[in-house]
């Protein structure tokens, strides 16, 4: 009988790893660096490592170990091959089968946001709900997709990166993937720093703002809950475009929940009420009743999603 499971988040800077039971207890989470050096050679060997030796702390043995889950920064399929990993320097190669020849345990592998979006579907803000979007609202917009319980990869794992549909034709300014107008220049928290320098070159009107010389989401978000008239515009007009967003990926996906995570969920369930109303003009009727909820499981996500792999297999 397994008792134990390991999720793994993979990032640029450290690798996070979790120790959990298969029930989804978190037991004991740690974390080591993300050696890059030579294109990564030796991130896979390091976890390896690291896992035996907690279970060796533990007494814990092969068989009692369902496997080892991965999230990774990048690309992965339903067969667990990585297209690439540009932050670690990696290039195509079959990740569940190259950790898997090291560690000598079952390895299930996917990329790090849809792992996230297992995460909080198992555990977190969409508990209970089979079909679920998660957005992260960071210096980008990522997704995740989760379809009747299950990651929705695509074809080579791309699936999900929603931060790159295209909102707004009246864009100069390009995004970082090359195109103009894409939902993450509007709805991330990038993107709301730019809609805030664009008013207030706009305007003449007085506004907390103004003295600021390092613009932040926070630093908006807060001014506009003061009741800085100029700030309060620059987030209507950013909850116009992210619920514009999310309408145009509800009305392909047709969810029960949609998760906001990232540093920007942190200004709470205000954006609800920012997003509504565009949410609800463009969004297909079908797909208008979704229930809006904030992630909860933090950066644990993605270690909780990584786990929920191997024990979706049993």
């Amino acid at each position: 009988m397994f008792k134990y499971v390991f999720g793994v988040d993979l990032g640029g800077t450290t690798v996070k790893i979790g120790l959990l039971s298969t029930s989804g207890e978190k037991i004991e989470v740690w974390e080591i660096p993300t050696r890059k050096e030579q294109n990564g050679k030796y991130i896979l060997g390091d976890i390896a490592k690291s896992v035996r030796s907690k279970m060796d702390e533990k007494n814990i043995t092969d068989s009692e170990v369902m496997g080892v889950g991965i999230g990774a920064p990048g690309p992965v399929d339903a067969k667990g091959v990585i297209y690439k990993a540009v932050n670690l320097g990696w290039d195509k190669f079959d990740l569940e089968e190259e950790l898997h020849s090291i560690i000598k345990l079952p390895v299930k592998a996917g990329n790090d946001a849809n792992v996230a979006a297992l995460g909080e579907a198992w555990k977190g803000g969409g508990k209970g709900y089979k079909n679920m979007l998660l957005v992260t609202l960071g210096t980008g917009v990522g997704g995740g997709i989760i379809n009747e319980g299950k990651i929705l990869t695509g074809a080579t794992g791309a699936g999900g990166e929603i931060g790159h549909i295209h909102i707004e034709d009246n864009e100069e300014d390009t995004c970082g993937c090359g195109n103009r107008g894409c939902f993450e220049q509007y709805a991330s928290a990038t993107g709301a720093v730019t809609l805030a320098k664009r008013e207030l070159v706009a305007s003449n009107e007085e506004s907390t703002l103004r003295s600021e010389n390092d613009l932040t989401c926070k630093i908006i978000f807060d001014a506009a809950k003061a009741g800085d008239p100029l700030a309060k515009r620059v987030v209507e007009k950013y909850g116009y475009y992210l619920g514009k967003g999310l309408a145009a990926v509800a009305s392909v996906i047709n969810p029960e929940a949609i998760v906001l995570g990232g540093g920007v969920s942190k200004c709470g369930e205000i954006l609800f009420d920012l997003l509504k109303p565009s949410y609800e003009k463009y969004v297909f009727h079908g797909s208008k009743d979704v229930k809006f909820a904030l992630a909860q499981l933090g950066n644990d996500a993605g270690i909780f999603g990584a786990a929920r792999m191997l024990v979706d297999q049993e």
